[in-house]
């Protein structure tokens, strides 16, 4: 159940997790570049997000190689992109960390993108969802995998009044884009 709603305009968080990631020998954890795949998913998840209408005024983005790669390739499926800011406390950053960057986002955005990485991310979606339409809490509780787009709307006055269990999660996808 929701809690108590905020007044203010409608706004949505995009929750991204990366795409797919490569494991090269040698590579440390935070420079793993994205495998084939997650080149063939990242663009597919900018393309779902322009036909649900949910493209961002400002996007979040980890510094890791594979989270700002995944921005890049979505991104670019975009007219006009939106600007970016790439965090170090989004990578690996848990549930409070990430919602200290997300209640730094300007006032003026209504929609904002987070690009991140899983467990913080899951449970950031977890955490804020007071509520889902049709089985969305069920299917990020089971499982939140690479390239899934989680979209939750609240109503505030501003991104720092984003509180635990006051939005809607009103979908969940995961896009996955084509071999050639």
């Amino acid at each position: 159940m929701i809690e108590r709603a905020g007044a203010g305009p409608l706004r949505r968080l995009v929750v991204l997790r990366h795409a797919k990631s490569a494991r090269p020998e040698g590579v440390t954890d935070h420079e793993r570049p994205l495998a084939a795949r997650g080149d063939r998913d990242a663009p597919a998840a900018g393309r779902a997000l322009a036909d649900a209408d949910c493209l961002p005024g400002l996007a979040l983005c980890s510094t890791a190689v594979r989270a700002r790669r995944t921005w890049e390739l979505a991104a670019a499926q975009w007219g006009t992109p939106p600007p970016v800011r790439h965090d170090p406390r989004l990578y690996h950053g848990e549930v409070p960390d990430l919602l200290a960057v997300i209640r730094e986002a300007p006032a003026e955005v209504e929609t904002l993108l987070l690009v991140g990485h899983n467990p913080g991310l899951q449970e950031l979606v977890l955490t804020l969802a007071g509520d889902g339409l049709d089985d969305t809490l069920d299917r990020v509780g089971a499982k939140f995998p690479t390239s899934a787009i989680a979209v939750l709307s609240w109503r505030g006055a501003a991104w720092r009044d984003l509180a635990p269990r006051t939005a809607l999660l009103t979908s969940v996808t995961v896009p996955r884009g084509r071999n050639r």
